[in-house]
């Protein structure tokens, strides 16, 4: 079943795997039906132009220097950074690329320069998904598009995330949800559908700010601050709750073209970091949502403020 979603998106629902329902937003058949800002016409005039081979426009955006920023946390990627950037630098006419090189010991950072990106180099790793956190604050764009250096997207596949945000979205998330049917579940998979479904959107599946691609606008920078993006689920929760727009968009299964990390005693060596940051997310909920993270107890009275002796 279809039917006008906001912002004239075309909403189809329809089942995943695993029996949840999922909102996706497509991309739009027409343009919305809103003022169409300097910002999105050019969005629009690029996607156009690219179609039809004209030049893309060089001049500063009305909005200023650079109008998307994109930044892409990279260690020892030196065999694909350069192509990362190539088509990152192609979402928009004015785009800044930011590479947050860290801890690499080959040629990253020289390809990443060589490629067009702004490199901040530190000789350290700065651990999981700091340097997410550390590009957004060195960004100056209205959107920031979130990549990692080791997966290769064409820009016509990112072009949607930015055109999401144009459209008056907060954060887009990839509407990708991981393999529900494995016996077991991959215990990050699981962690994603659980942590949105405390967060009271069922409808967003899996779909998590722990993978890419994903952009937030400057607004919700603004409003949840950039610490919380060392922590993606938390920057996600915050965000749902602070009652930003969250939507999907455009499911690029990452999941099957990521490079498979090496196991260390059998074990995914980032899984357990990447449980944590959900399980802290739901920490978050529950001491500002309350214990059942603002879900009632419906008429069972469980929970009590104290237990009378």
């Amino acid at each position: 079943m279809k039917k006008q979603g906001r912002a004239g998106y075309k909403i189809k629902r329809r089942r995943h795997s695993g029996a949840y329902y999922h909102s996706k937003m497509w991309l739009p058949l027409r343009m919305p039906n809103m003022h169409k800002t300097p910002a999105m016409r050019e969005v629009l005039d690029t996607e156009r132009g690219a179609q039809i081979g004209e030049e893309r426009p060089s001049g500063p955006s009305s909005v200023g220097k650079f109008f998307v920023s994109v930044i892409i946390p990279a260690m020892n990627e030196q065999k694909t950074i350069g192509a990362v950037i190539r088509e990152a630098r192609r979402v928009h006419p004015h785009t800044e690329v930011i590479v947050v090189e860290n801890g690499s010991h080959d040629r990253t950072a020289k390809v990443a320069a060589a490629a067009g990106a702004r490199v901040l180099s530190f000789p350290e790793p700065l651990g999981h998904d700091v340097g997410r956190r550390v590009g957004a604050e060195a960004a100056s764009g209205q959107i920031l598009l979130f990549l990692d250096g080791d997966i290769v997207i064409p820009c016509v596949r990112l072009r949607p995330f930015i055109h999401a945000i144009c459209a008056g979205a907060d954060v887009v998330l990839n509407d990708y949800h991981g393999p529900v049917n494995h016996t077991p579940v991959h215990p990050v998979v699981e962690a994603k559908h659980v942590l949105n479904i405390l967060s009271n959107r069922a409808d967003l599946g899996g779909a998590s700010m722990t993978g890419i691609p994903h952009a937030i606008s400057q607004k919700a920078l603004n409003k949840i601050g950039p610490k919380p993006l060392e922590k993606p689920p938390l920057f996600q929760a915050m965000s749902i709750a602070s009652g930003l727009r969250v939507v999907t968009v455009y499911g690029i299964a990452v999941g099957k073209i990521n490079a498979t990390r090496k196991k260390q005693n059998g074990k995914d060596p980032l899984a357990g970091v990447i449980v944590q940051d959900h399980l802290d997310a739901i920490a978050w909920l529950t001491s500002h949502l309350g214990t059942r993270a603002g879900f009632t107890d419906l008429e069972r009275k469980r929970i009590r403020d104290e237990v009378k002796l």
